[in-house]
C-alpha cells in the first residue's frame, strides 16, 4: 500500500489551525516568508491557501479585518480585483494553467471556512486535474511545497507591482 504524507494537513483536520483570532491578521503581523503572503499592496495582499485545491492556490484579503463586500472601500474593492488580475498573470507565468477558479464564499452555508475576513480564491486549474485520488480518495495530490511556490511567485508580482501592471 501506498501512503501519502501530507503532515501540515494535520493542524487543520484537528482544529488547530486557528487557534484563536484570525488567521489572516496573524498572517500579516507575521514574516511574510513565514506567513506564504506573496505580494502586500496598500489595502489587499494575496496569500499562498494553506490548504489548497490545488498548487498555487491563492487568495486575495483586504488588510482590513472587514466580513463582506458591502464593508470594503471602493479602494479595497478595485485593489482585490487588480491583484486577483495580477494572481492570474502570475499563475499564467509560473504554472500555465488551462483555466481558473475565483470566487467569494459569504458565510458559512456558502462554504467560507474563514467567516469573518473576506477573501477571494483564485485557483489554477488544469485538464484532468480531479482525478480518482480527489474523487475515490477524497485526497489531493499536490507536487509541489508552498515555500516553493511563494518563491517562485514573489518575483511576478514583484515585477508586475514595479511595471506600474494595472
Amino acid at each position: 500500500m501506498d501512503h501519502l504524507w501530507s503532515p501540515w494537513r494535520l493542524a487543520y483536520i484537528t482544529g488547530q489551525a486557528s487557534p484563536g483570532g484570525c488567521v489572516f491578521c496573524a498572517a500579516l503581523a507575521s514574516d511574510d516568508a513565514a506567513s506564504l503572503i506573496v505580494h502586500r499592496g496598500p489595502t489587499c495582499f494575496v496569500i499562498l491557501n494553506l490548504f489548497p485545491y490545488n498548487n498555487g492556490h491563492l487568495m486575495v484579503i483586504p488588510i482590513r479585518h472587514i466580513a463582506n463586500l458591502t464593508a470594503a472601500t471602493p479602494e479595497e474593492l478595485s485593489e482585490m480585483m487588480e491583484l486577483a488580475r495580477r494572481a492570474e498573470i502570475a499563475l499564467t507565468e509560473a504554472y500555465e494553467p488551462h483555466g481558473m477558479n475565483m470566487g467569494i464564499n459569504l458565510g458559512k452555508p456558502a462554504g467560507a471556512g474563514i467567516l469573518d475576513h473576506l477573501h477571494l480564491h483564485v485557483v489554477p486549474r488544469w485538464n484532468g486535474d480531479t482525478n480518482f485520488m480527489t474523487i475515490v480518495g477524497q485526497t489531493r495530490v499536490l507536487p509541489e511545497e508552498l515555500p516553493a511556490t511563494a518563491e517562485k511567485l514573489r518575483p511576478i508580482f514583484a515585477r508586475l507591482a514595479a511595471s506600474g501592471q494595472r
